[in-house]
């Protein structure tokens, strides 16, 4: 009678589910007529022959409304039943399991319940509210009549790892959210904030409410978490940037610098290396969004199953974000409530946005220029006659004449070279330029120097190279003067560019005859190529004037192994290199040690200088006029960040009037520029060079260059 009356059932329907099978027309079974004629008694045997309790009986016996409260007890007329959930259900979580059911039942405060059965059933009534409820028990994460054997058999392992992989998803989302987008902010403090966009992404979740298209609310946190993992990719290549370019990667624009890392890959490691870590980095990414996505959907799973603490959480974590925001709390050096995400995005769509414009942008830039109209004639008319030599210096930046480790020696060299020079009849002037990009890029600036044009991304490489504006080297060419070539050692296929720049012929990789090894990422070692263009063209009796750009690469990274310098007579077609190369260092085992790294280096900047200011020695005459200088600075690992974008600039020449001519420029005499020398923008130096040694379009742009 007790057990009768705690749960308004039979004691044989507080053990057995009440099963109703048969086909109905809307006659409950003890409406029917029996065998005599007569409708049988619904109160007939019942301990209270009340209707309450049978229409009770058949609610709780059958499943059909259950109400959980917050212990995951069943609730019957507001009194609690352990036995009255006559599901598969054994979790003992306490989630808060609201099941909406839409079957026309009203339960009444008094007990008093009227099943309402409308048109002809057939079978069994359980069975599609045994569905329904495995699929809400499905969507809120609970055990289903079908998988609780596992969980059954070993509840407490169950437990832990569902624990154990919700805690993963948060430290996931965690991790993504407060990822930061710079070397140098990859600290502790910065994991240890509280991230806005994880609490509005929450809130948003549970606005969907557990009510909802289940469909719905999988893909919506499948999608935010994949998006999210998307995210991180870009982080990741703004950390990877940061650390080579110092700046981040451009979602327009960078896209093929992607396919020169490869490159390198493949010089520093070879092919099967290379090949190696794309595969690893593409497995990496899918598995990031993988995970992303399934934390995203775990979290959701774990936010409908708690809806009432979950909703409650997140407004006190909101207040919490907000307070932090008004009060300026701090983590050590980083704000507590943090919106980085949300400004890294905004960040990348102001940066797609402005790269779009930016092509209208230089369009107008490209378009001043004040020598365009000057005459052939008036043109560079302070050097007729001479030969004068641009040389880029791979990675050669103020770290290597200013950093207080790797300075003292390159200066030491400089200083060296300018006293024989100087015994020799030389003179040199030399100062700063800050170059449009840092750690790699090298055309940028080439191309920079050469256009008088701050090309700082490849779209404007693109559009300056298929133009016909004006180069430094190709005034040298209008003027008909000279003959214009280029030494390109690090050019392996071909080149089209070399039309754009005025040369009339260019000597890569493949055309200087070099029978040589590779070093590294370097094809043809700097001594080499100075070598080949004596040969090639320097050297030839009876030539008339001429104008080179020579680009020195010895000094490219890995720089391992890294060339020793030869005597001139010695170099040949190059293969005796291979002699040399197995002396030098494996690249891989340089890099274990930024220290090694550093060393390795200066020498490489050792070798290239000592290449240059020897050849210089050897075959230049009083007709030479050399221009010297870095492209950029080398990767941070080796600058420490430190000492900005700036690379050294000298001219050298044996000809008092070709330096008078700079006179009033005001830089350092020597090879090396002191610590205050002046420092121009790269772009200025062409349209004062142009305006020091020819005829000036206007007073203005001699004096700013721009």
């Amino acid at each position: 009678m007790a057990l009768w009356t705690r749960s308004r059932r039979l004691p044989a329907q507080a053990t057995a589910p009440a099963v109703e099978t048969g086909t109905h027309d809307g006659t409950e079974a003890d409406d029917r007529p029996l065998s005599d004629g007569s409708r049988g008694d619904p109160s007939a045997g019942r301990p209270d022959g009340g209707a309450g309790g049978e229409q009770g009986g058949h609610e709780a016996g059958a499943g059909q409304v259950v109400t959980s409260d917050d212990d995951g007890g069943a609730r019957a007329d507001g009194t609690t039943d352990a036995n009255a959930r006559n599901d598969t259900d054994t979790d003992t979580d306490t989630d808060t399991d609201t099941d909406t059911r839409n079957d026309n039942d009203t339960d009444t405060d008094t007990g008093a319940r009227t099943d309402t059965f409308t048109g002809a059933r057939t079978g069994t009534e359980l069975q599609p509210r045994n569905r329904s409820r495995s699929r809400a028990d499905e969507r809120q994460g609970r055990p289903t009549a079908g998988s609780v054997g596992r969980r059954g058999h070993h509840p407490v392992a169950a437990r832990v790892v569902r624990h154990g992989a919700t805690t993963l998803a948060v430290l996931l989302v965690l991790a993504a959210l407060l990822l930061p987008n710079k070397v140098g902010h990859l600290t502790a403090p910065m994991f240890v904030r509280l991230p806005a966009e994880g609490i509005w992404c929450a809130a948003a979740l549970l606005l969907l409410g557990p009510g909802r298209n289940g469909r719905v609310r999988r893909l919506v946190p499948a999608l935010a978490g994949t998006a999210l993992g998307l995210m991180v990719v870009l982080k990741l290549l703004d950390i990877g940037f940061d650390a080579v370019y110092k700046r981040p990667f451009d979602l327009v624009l960078d896209w093929i610098l992607l396919d020169d890392g490869q490159s390198f890959l493949r010089d520093s490691m070879g092919p099967a290396g290379a090949i190696g870590v794309v595969i690893g980095v593409l497995v990496l990414v899918i598995l990031l969004l993988v995970l992303m996505a399934w934390a995203a959907v775990r979290l959701n799973r774990v936010l409908a199953g708690h809806g009432a603490a979950a909703a409650t959480g997140t407004l006190v974590l909101g207040t919490v974000w907000v307070v932090c925001a008004a009060l300026g709390v701090r983590n050590t050096a980083v704000p507590v409530a943090s919106g980085g995400s949300a400004e890294f995005l905004q960040d990348r769509v102001q940066q797609v946005r402005a790269g779009l414009r930016d092509k209208e942008a230089f369009a107008r830039e490209s378009a001043d220029d004040d020598f365009a109209g000057v005459p052939a004639d008036r043109l560079l008319t302070g050097l007729r006659g001479k030969d004068v030599l641009f040389a880029f210096i791979e990675s050669y930046g103020r770290s290597a004449v200013q950093d207080p480790e790797m300075g003292p020696r390159v200066s030491a060299l400089l200083a060296d070279g300018d006293r024989r020079l100087r015994a020799a009849g030389w003179s040199s002037r030399s100062a700063f330029l800050t170059s449009p990009t840092y750690g790699g890029g090298s055309w940028l600036a080439h191309s920079t120097f050469n256009s008088g044009l701050w090309i700082k991304n490849q779209q404007r490489y693109r559009n300056l190279t298929s133009g016909d504006r004006m180069t430094l080297t190709s005034a040298f060419r209008k003027t008909g003067a000279w003959r214009t070539v280029g030494i390109m050692p690090g050019v392996t296929r071909s080149w089209p560019e070399g039309k754009f720049y005025g040369l009339d012929h260019v000597y890569d990789s493949r055309t200087m005859g070099y029978k040589g090894p590779k070093f590294s990422w370097t094809p043809v070692p700097d001594q080499y190529s100075l070598s080949a263009f004596e040969r090639l063209e320097h050297g030839k009796p009876g030539r008339g004037p001429m104008m080179a750009e020579i680009i020195l690469t010895s000094s490219h990274n890995p720089w391992a192994p890294i060339p020793r310098t030869l005597g001139w007579d010695e170099i040949g077609d190059g293969s005796v290199y291979d002699a040399v190369k197995e002396e030098g260092k494996d690249p891989e085992e340089v890099w274990k040690d930024p220290a090694q790294v550093r060393t390795e280096y200066r020498r490489s900047i050792e070798y290239s200088l000592t290449s240059l200011i020897t050849y210089v020695e050897k075959y230049g005459d009083e007709n030479t006029v050399l221009v010297f200088l870095g492209d950029h600075q080398p990767v941070s690992t080796v600058t420490e960040d430190k000492l900005g974008r700036d690379v050294p600039v000298t001219i050298l020449a044996r000809d008092p009037a070709v330096l008078e001519r700079v006179s009033g420029w005001g830089w350092h005499p020597g090879l090396k520029p002191g610590p205050d020398a002046p420092v121009w923008r790269m772009d200025a130096f062409r349209d004062r060079f142009l305006a020091a040694y020819g005829d000036r379009p206007g007073a203005s742009a001699a004096a700013t260059g721009r």
